[in-house]
């Protein structure tokens, strides 16, 4: 898109800038760095904050941070049973982690850090890597059973075996290409329709007229990427759930 000859990309929000200056050909510190910073210090403040007095009657943080922690307790205990509780604080880092970087890519002037493939496919990778040597901590050979369902014909192992390794290995894939390809394509539609609104609305009263429909799609918008937000801070918890389970229980 172009206006008066200067081409708006909507893909320049997601560019790296360094904060404290490049050191030598690397990056160095970015803006995406300073966000994560912020988000951990920020789930940090929540619970030492909100829970400092611990009232019988809590107040909005309080209520928050337990809501929070309620939650994701949830999740693992209904996924991979009480045994999960152990690894309760891994699951619930991730999903603070990744639900703040997402609400705070919706504010002004803010990034959204798991907009970057680097970050998603980093914390995937963890994720695969925990859930891996878990299922080899506490089953040790068996392990590669999971590969192989019980029961299965001998004859079918050819088919099977490499299927299986497939599946296992794509989890780090598809579980940061999900997270990834949303906060993108949520911000690419923030950016692509408030840039009509600006284009509309240089045209006169008619402009701004016109201009209220794309304002009006932008906050709804806003909206429906709050939601996003939180969705996807979700499905990456119950996914390393279900992971968990599979590499507690082998199956």
């Amino acid at each position: 898109m172009a206006t008066e000859g200067k081409t708006i990309d909507a893909l320049s929000q997601f560019e790296l800038v360094p904060v404290l200056g490049s050191v030598g050909r690397s990056v160095g510190f970015t803006q995406s760095n300073a966000h994560m910073l912020l988000a951990i210090g920020l789930v940090t403040a929540l619970f030492l904050v909100g829970m400092r007095h611990r009232a019988v009657v809590p107040g909005r943080l309080q209520a928050a941070a337990e809501m929070l922690y309620e939650f994701v307790e949830g999740l693992v205990v209904g996924q991979v049973g009480h045994e999960g509780r152990r690894y309760f604080p891994f699951v619930f880092a991730l999903f603070m982690f990744v639900l703040f970087g997402n609400m705070l890519g919706l504010l002004p002037y803010a990034f959204t850090y798991t907009s970057h493939i680097a970050v998603t496919l980093g914390l995937a990778v963890l994720v695969f890597l925990v859930t891996t040597v878990v299922a080899l901590a506490i089953h040790g050979r068996k392990f590669f059973g999971y590969f192989f369902p019980e029961g299965a014909p001998l004859w079918l192992a050819p088919i099977i075996i490499p299927v299986e390794i497939v599946s296992y290995l794509s989890r780090p894939i598809s579980l940061s290409i999900r997270l990834f390809a949303n906060m993108v394509a949520g911000h690419v539609m923030l950016k692509v329709f408030a840039t009509f609104v600006v284009l509309i609305g240089g045209f006169g009263a008619v402009g701004f007229i016109g201009a209220a429909l794309p304002l009006a799609v932008n906050v709804a918008l806003v909206g429906f990427e709050v939601l996003v937000a939180f969705l996807q801070a979700y499905v990456f918890a119950i996914l390393t759930c279900i992971y968990l389970h599979d590499a507690v229980h082998l199956h």
